[in-house]
């Protein structure tokens, strides 16, 4: 029997679209788009100096665009689930051209996760990427449209310290919809300092509740690399 016409073209485009599950990103380039491999695309960008050379460097996240990776969901969620990787890169400014510094396979999550269908956009969702003192802050935001009422924000910050970007700083703000409570906790990992903040309201005026903070010392013999940083994250101290 004849395939159709319609199911074979989608075929042979969705061979001739596909790409490399791990692509080569070059080492230099003379702008943002020169790391980008084909069928892939920027979805979020910030510059700055990085590196105290009062260069403008660039960090960006860039995401596969394979029609492969995007998958139908029968449950609850998404009807497509858009499972494409994404990479950060923080390129170094010099004089003429932009270096690679840091690639990062694993620390961004993609759009959607089969495992929770109905989790969006954790960078979408989030405010952009930014770069203030020398600091990249990066922020995830978490909200399921069904399977849980949990929901948070958490901010990353980094600093290019000997040579690599470690994790400097760590904030996650985290509620309940259906109780309202709230949690926030603040981690600065070059004081060793902790503090975690309770009693807060989502639904309430705070004035009506009683909030407490806990400072803890904590115990950082090395600063998290970037590198090893993955998604899920799971920063507890």
């Amino acid at each position: 029997m004849k395939k159709p016409f319609a199911f074979i073209a989608l075929l042979a485009s969705a061979i001739a679209f596909a790409q490399s599950a791990d692509p080569v990103i070059p080492q230099q380039g003379k702008t943002t788009e020169d790391f980008v491999p084909k069928g892939w695309k920027i979805i979020s960008s910030v510059s700055g100096d990085l590196n105290k050379d009062k260069a403008e460097d660039i960090a960006i996240v860039i995401e596969n665009t394979d029609p492969t990776n995007f998958v139908t969901n029968e449950n609850f969620g998404s009807q497509i689930l858009n499972l494409n990787p994404r990479y950060l890169l923080i390129l170094f400014k010099d004089k003429k051209d932009y270096t690679l510094n840091t690639l990062n396979k694993s620390f961004i999550p993609s759009q959607n996760d089969i495992e929770s269908p109905c989790l969006e956009d954790p960078l979408a969702e989030a405010e952009e990427m930014s770069i203030t003192k020398g600091v990249l802050s990066i922020n995830f935001h978490t909200w399921m449209s069904c399977g849980s009422y949990g929901i948070s924000r958490e901010t990353f910050k980094l600093r290019y310290q000997d040579s690599r970007f470690v994790l400097i700083g760590y904030d996650l703000w985290e509620s309940s919809r259906n109780i309202g409570d709230i949690t926030e906790v603040s981690i600065n990992f070059l004081t060793g300092k902790k503090s975690t903040t309770t009693g807060e309201k989502l639904f309430e005026d705070n004035d009506n509740s009683i909030i407490q903070t806990i400072w803890e010392d904590i115990e950082t013999n090395e600063l998290i690399n970037l590198a090893n940083l993955k998604w899920p994250n799971e920063i507890e101290f």
